[in-house]
């Protein structure tokens, strides 16, 4: 078991949950979440995402659908995200003085050295005590580095058996690659989406197989930052907590359409306004 704890705090479907704390019949009910404009799709509660409802996804493509679940749809309030955004974090803030708020709704808290209570009973606090103080879900992921951290907390929001919180340190090698092998290449951090296909062309599709490859070659054939991300799935810490830049996932302000538009003169009239 590693010495090292990291541990990575992120709100489940946070717009969402924002809306739900207070409008709390909510609960349970398809809640979508649009962009300025009302143009697309930027938050989706866990019955939305059953639904196969993709991030980003137009809202002028969602309206049949909407009807026909009842799907509700409410204009972001980003004055409303940032507030409780900082009630989080403030809160997290009690729980290490190591913090990394790493996004509006992501927090990294370095755990190393906490010995009253195991880790997972101090993420179930950490857990309880958010939800407590400001209504919202959070899952906790920890591991002995922050891209293992990204990863427990994936684990933890995809299998309810964990109730919120996954310590890969707690498991055995042997249970964590039965874990990695289940997971998509795609979904470690700093893989995505542009990535994930180049790796798939070198018979690279899962967490697992990641793992097991050679960081030296794979970063003559992409860059050190893939060699940092095997090695930090492998438990070598590579990105210290505050070393990332902050990612795309922010509060914005920006201009989308409801429906299709292809004509100069309108989208020059948005831009302008």
């Amino acid at each position: 078991m590693s010495n090292r704890s990291i541990a990575l705090i992120d709100v489940n479907n946070f717009y969402v949950s924002c809306e739900r704390v207070f409008n709390p019949k909510l609960e349970d009910r398809p809640v979508v979440v649009l962009s300025n404009n009302d143009g697309c799709a930027v938050a989706r509660s866990n019955e939305v995402k059953a639904l196969g409802v993709k991030m980003g996804q137009p809202w002028f493509q969602l309206k049949d659908l909407a009807r026909k679940h009842g799907i509700i749809a409410y204009s972001s309030n980003y004055t409303l995200y940032a507030d409780m955004s900082n009630r989080v974090m403030s809160i997290l803030a009690i729980f290490s003085p190591n913090q990394e708020i790493y996004s509006i709704d992501e927090c990294f808290l370095d755990l190393t050295g906490f010995k009253r209570v195991s880790p997972i009973v101090y993420g179930q606090r950490i857990r309880k005590c958010i939800r407590q103080w400001t209504g919202l879900p959070v899952c906790v992921g920890i591991g002995s580095t922050k891209t293992l951290a990204k990863l427990a907390n994936h684990i933890a929001k995809k299998n309810p058996e964990f109730n919120g919180v996954c310590d890969l340190n707690a498991m055995s090698l042997r249970q964590q690659e039965d874990w990695f092998r289940k997971i998509e290449v795609g979904e470690i951090w700093g893989i995505g989406r542009r990535l994930a296909p180049k790796l798939h062309e070198i018979g690279i599709r899962t967490v697992l197989d990641l793992k097991t490859a050679s960081p030296s070659q794979l970063r003559a054939r992409f860059s050190v930052v893939m060699e940092k991300i095997i090695r930090e799935i492998n438990g070598t810490a590579c990105i210290e907590l505050e070393e990332m830049n902050p990612p795309k996932k922010q509060i914005v302000s920006s201009r989308s359409f409801g429906i299709p538009v292809s004509d100069l003169a309108s989208l020059e009239e948005s831009v302008t306004l």
